[in-house]
């Protein structure tokens, strides 16, 4: 009998929800075959089975919220029948449940639990944060019983290794009233994936936290469109991609960000860190919800490559096979909410981040060029930011970069 648990996870995830099995309790199955589908807080993934037999008793059923390292199910050698390794698996289950009754009895020799007022270092509160694991609860370590780095990484491996399905919703749960029985005939409910909890949980974290506001400006598209009508052919016979406009956007905004460092900074506790690196988070829309794969390091990347990447997550994104680790670390986040005919938006900011880029859609304006009225392909551009980190002066010089980068992509080419 072979035992499927769940794998971990990556950085700072801890638990997921079964989405669904796709093998019934007594069906074959072969090494490697996918059996469940596990929804996380940031991408959906496949168990598959670690040996070829039977699946037998199914221990985590559809819907239920369960940690790393937790049972899902067993696998049986050959065709032997589940009802067995079921009834074996009941007994052990029993004499084990005492064990959590004697967890209080070693509390006393707990290391002593730090003051209240005692100060956390920045890399504790950020793996709390991440974790969800409340620092005044680990004991420390550390000098006077302060909490270390290293007791929080214990504790949150203690949490995450636990093998008990956790019941704990990804999102604060809104009630409303009941609706009129006609209309509630009419209603359809359907249970939030644990992605679209998460989106909406960070979402209102940001509104209440971060001092966010939204400034504005316009792009004359002409200049780029011109470039990419010209070169566009050429450029997928030898790159093998189409050459969209996310290349030139994403080259321009980490121009701005060179001369506007404190738009790709974030605040710990009372520090600012500015970040001399450029990841820059791409915003894909999928039939899950919103995901923010990361194009990291775009400053030495050519539009080419940043062009790939994109295609590259765009797609996998779609067929849900992103990584995690490919959806962290981000510095600057760009949302294009044109290729779907908005004309103007107020992006929300990606947490910790303290910017976001919000396109649109290219519209055809009568413009007043040097005298003379001309119709102008152009677009709104908003960048959303956190005016703990950003000044409005900083805001609009930034944004103004951007669209001088793009009405001049000459200025791209040569590090203007």
């Amino acid at each position: 009998m072979t035992e499927i648990r769940v794998p971990t996870l990556g950085e700072s995830v801890t638990e997921a929800t079964i989405g669904r099995w796709f093998k019934k309790a007594g069906e074959a199955v072969a090494v490697d075959e996918p059996l469940v589908e596990l929804e996380t807080d940031k991408v959906t993934i496949e168990v598959p089975a670690p040996v070829a037999g039977t699946l037998g008793e199914i221990i985590a059923k559809d819907g239920e919220t369960v940690a790393v390292g937790a049972l899902l199910g067993q696998i049986n050698d050959g065709a032997v029948a589940a009802a067995k390794p079921a009834a074996a698996a009941a007994a052990p289950a029993k004499a084990a449940a005492p064990a959590p009754a004697a967890a209080p009895a070693a509390a006393p020799a707990a290391p002593k639990v730090p003051p209240a007022d005692a100060p956390l270092a920045p890399s504790v509160r950020k793996l709390s944060a991440e974790s969800g694991v409340d620092a005044s609860t680990v004991p420390g370590s550390g000098k006077d019983g302060r909490v270390t780095k290293g007791d929080m990484l214990a504790a949150i491996e203690k949490a995450a290794s636990a093998p008990t399905p956790v019941n704990q919703p990804a999102a604060a749960v809104q009630v409303r009233a009941p609706s009129p029985a006609d209309d509630a005939a009419r209603e359809e409910r359907v249970k939030m994936t644990r992605l679209r909890q998460t989106i909406a949980r960070r979402l209102k974290d940001v509104q209440n936290t971060a001092a966010m506001l939204t400034t504005f400006n316009e792009v004359d598209m002409t200049e780029v469109m011109k470039l990419r009508a010209l070169y566009k052919d050429t450029f997928e016979k030898k790159h093998g991609s189409k050459l969209g406009f996310m290349g030139f956007f994403t080259k321009a905004v980490v121009q701005g960000l060179k001369d506007i460092p404190a738009v790709n900074a974030e605040i710990d506790g009372s520090d600012l860190i500015y970040k001399n690196y450029y990841h820059i988070g791409v915003a894909v829309g999928t039939d899950r919800g919103l995901v923010v794969p990361v194009v990291r390091d775009c400053d030495h990347k050519s539009i080419a490559e940043i062009e790939k990447s994109i295609a590259d997550y765009g797609r996998r994104a779609r067929d849900g096979q992103l990584k995690i680790d490919e959806m962290q670390g981000g510095t600057f986040t760009i949302t294009n909410g044109g290729i779907y005919g908005s004309l103007m938006s107020t992006p929300i900011l990606n947490a910790p981040q303290s910017g976001i880029l919000g396109m649109h859609k290219i519209q055809e304006r009568p413009m007043v060029v040097g005298g003379k009225i001309e119709v102008r392909p152009m677009m709104y551009l908003a960048l959303s930011y956190d005016h703990r980190v950003i000044d409005g002066k900083e805001a609009v010089t930034f944004l103004v970069r951007v669209k001088e980068s793009l009405e001049d992509p000459a200025r791209l080419v040569l590090d203007l």
